[in-house]
């Protein structure tokens, strides 16, 4: 799944993050044991490099001695390697000059002199073993060099300084080796498959895990360090970590008041849990969830750096524990205060241990009663793909729970998941299943609810219900919403706002509401068969036969039937059986009328059907609308209709409005609906939304007053 990719991705970073740390570690602390000051070698040349560095890989192979004098030598060459190994420009000069064989020689204690009989003592003891270790540390940052210390027989004298503990307790020189000596094999197994194996065959997991003991802070973190390293993805050093007792250990770091404690403690924790679950419930009965909630909550700017391992420790843990025990513990205060942090990789931890809890309905509506809904709204805006869909997969858990539906739409929920703009795929995936979800909840008590939030909510909040409402409620309660409760009130009044935000997600509503109140709108309406009647046919159009009736127009003459054209509308009927003039008039002039136009308008009366080409259909739409032939406007309707534009719907409402053209002035008000976006630039639309208002308050009226519900319809 997408989130464990995320998450495996995440321990990749943390593991080049410690990786970066320990070597300014490394360096740092060998001058602070050394009180080094930077800047006090010159840059020699690349010749000088060279020599020097062979002279000191001569000197190490020559002085394998107890001898103050030899051991003073070692030490001094060995530290002068490890300070040209700081710079990792040299680290490959230093490899080539064979250094490593004489530096892991001198891991070892030379034989001690024999002074007065048995025992005896060593210069510098342990010092020359300390710099040693970390000067290979320093080698070992490079993965090629790793194997190539390790064949050099490395790893077992690495682990013998591990246990030099016991042969003087608390001296602070055996903490230095042991913690160059930790250092040395974390840089050595780090990334490296095999090498981390060899640790383990070589016996040195026991002596690491008995370092967390230890009474020297240092030597603690760099036995947890190691320890993090050893136990990233490689199953039997996790199973053997866990064998050696570390955990009660490492979950009494947890509470230590040491910052770089708890760092390094929550990602040894974090390496064992990672894919696998038995140890996970190990962690969990040896009591690691309280100390980790209790690190969550700490408020402290310097625990800010290890939050982001604790959310990936509880995200982790999900599978083996009721994640309402991690609520009822206190987590999803101080989890919601992450989401407003400014370090994004906290708040996106944040956002996804929030998106494990929220896939529990025990906790969803807790998440959203302590304040979660409206930061992860805000994070839905982020430019950070993963940020963004860890917030919308929380989002969606919320969403389950139908009291928390009202709270996500009264905030303004859904407009924002509808705007959003996401990176990611499978984030406008979840996003439209979370609408969805949201939508198959409003009805029974959530729709009263947001009824009565639409009726007495303040005036932002009536609004953002009944635009949510518009996209998803259900056409059977469409009346009741926006005629009964005054939807559709508060949706054109954010039509008529002069924000353009508001006038944008008005006309998105009213279109989604005009959708749904019709199986077909006008725009797609197909035009109207012929009115059954009687028609005299083609062959009688203009015809001189049995013509009774003549019109004149454009001083040609159009020859006529006074019974068809009385059947065929009001119009005609008045004039030949009213007391009109042309009653008995033999010839009747036209004169506001093309002859083209008239002959397709006396084509339809005498067969039912002609074909409206847009060249037409404006002067035949008057003509028909000045005979009361309503079929024929239909047709010029429909006609007109599919020429409908951002440049001529003003002219084509208008012409609705003068010839009473009702499909067509529906038709112009959707399209005005439809295409905000084009149409909101221009510097009419204003005026032209004030204009169409009265009229789109009657068409949404007459759509959604007294529709028929399903079970009307089935009776």
């Amino acid at each position: 799944m997408e989130k464990q990719r995320h998450n495996s991705g995440k321990y990749h970073r943390e593991q080049s993050s410690s990786r970066r740390s320990l070597k300014r570690k490394l360096n740092e602390e060998r001058c602070e044991d050394r009180g080094c000051v930077g800047g006090e070698s010159p840059v020699a040349s690349q010749q000088d490099l060279m020599r020097d560095i062979q002279a000191q890989v001569e000197i190490l192979d020559s002085v394998f001695s107890a001898s103050e004098r030899d051991r003073a030598s070692a030490k001094h060459a060995i530290h002068v390697l490890s300070e040209l190994a700081k710079n990792e420009d040299m680290v490959n000069l230093i490899v080539d000059y064979a250094a490593v064989p004489v530096l892991v020689k001198h891991l070892q204690a030379p034989p001690p002199l024999l002074m007065d009989g048995e025992g005896g003592s060593r210069s510098y003891e342990y010092e020359v073993e300390k710099g040693s270790a970390f000067t290979l540390g320093l080698l070992a940052i490079k993965p090629e060099h790793q194997q190539l210390i390790v064949d050099a027989g490395a790893l077992p004298h690495l682990v013998d300084l591990l246990k030099r503990h016991s042969d003087v307790p608390n001296s602070r020189v055996v903490s230095g080796v042991i913690r160059r000596a930790a250092d040395a094999i974390t840089n050595l197994a780090h990334e490296n498959s095999s090498i981390k194996i060899r640790v383990r065959v070589e016996g040195g997991i026991p002596p690491i895990v008995e370092l967390l003991k230890f009474a020297d802070s240092k030597v603690q973190k760099a036995a947890a360090g190691a320890l993090r390293t050893l136990a990233f993805k490689n199953d039997e050093n996790k199973n053997q970590i866990v064998e050696c007792n570390a955990l009660p250990t490492l979950i009494l770091m947890l509470r230590s008041e040491d910052t770089a404690t708890h760092y390094e403690a929550v990602g040894v924790i974090g390496n064992l849990v990672h894919s696998s679950p038995n140890i996970k419930k190990e962690v969990l009965v040896a009591g690691a969830l309280q100390p980790v909630i209790g690190l969550l909550r700490y408020e402290s700017p310097a625990v800010q750096r290890v939050k982001e391992k604790l959310l990936s420790f509880l995200g982790n843990l999900r599978q083996q524990i009721q994640t309402v025990h991690i609520v009822q513990r206190g987590s999803v205060p101080p989890l919601i205060e992450m989401l407003h942090s400014p370090d994004t990789q906290l708040m996106e931890m944040s956002a996804f241990a929030i998106g494990r809890l929220a896939q529990d309905p025990h906790n969803q509506a807790g998440i959203a009663h302590s304040g979660g809904i409206t930061p992860l709204l805000k994070l839905l805006e982020s430019k950070n793909g993963s940020l963004q869909h860890n917030a919308a997969f929380a989002l969606y858990g919320l969403a389950e729970n139908e009291d928390n539906v009202a709270d996500l739409i009264r905030v303004g929920g859904v407009q924002k998941l509808q705007d959003g703009e996401f990176i990611f795929q499978p984030t406008r995936d979840c996003v439209a299943k979370t609408l969805k979800r949201v939508e198959e909840k409003i009805n029974g008590r959530v729709l009263s609810h947001l009824s009565y939030l639409m009726r007495m909510g303040e005036r932002n909040v009536q609004r953002r219900v009944a635009l949510a409402l518009a996209h998803l409620c259900s056409p059977d309660d469409q009346q009741t919403i926006f005629i009964d409760n005054n939807g559709l009130a508060l949706l054109l009044e954010l039509l008529e706002s002069t924000d353009a935000k508001h006038q944008r997600d008005s006309s998105m509503a009213l279109c989604r509401l005009a959708n749904k109140a019709s199986s077909l709108s006008s725009i797609d309406a197909a035009p109207p068969s012929p009115i059954p009647q009687v028609y005299l046919g083609e062959q009688y159009v203009n015809n001189p036969t049995l013509s009774d009736v003549t019109f004149l127009v454009e001083g040609r003459r159009f020859y006529a039937h006074r019974i068809c054209l009385l059947a065929s509308s009001d119009a005609f009927r008045a004039m030949f059986d009213g007391g009109y003039r042309e009653r008995d008039a033999k010839d009747i002039e036209i004169p506001n009328i093309r002859w083209d136009v008239f002959e397709l308008m006396m084509r339809y009366i005498y067969t039912g059907s002609v074909d409206v080409n847009l060249e037409i259909a404006q002067d035949l739409l008057r003509a028909a609308d000045q005979y009361l032939l309503e079929g024929l406007k239909r047709l010029c309707e429909y006609a007109m209709v599919q020429d409908i534009s951002v440049e001529n719907v003003s002219l084509m409402f208008e012409l609705s409005e003068a010839f009473n053209a009702s499909n067509l002035r529906d038709a112009c008000i959707l399209y005005i609906l439809d295409k905000y976006k084009k149409l909101c630039v221009m510097p009419w639309y204003s005026q032209m939304v004030h204009r169409i208002l009265p009229e789109t308050r009657s068409y949404f009226v007459r759509v959604l007053y007294h529709r028929p519900n399903h079970a009307e319809l089935r009776r």
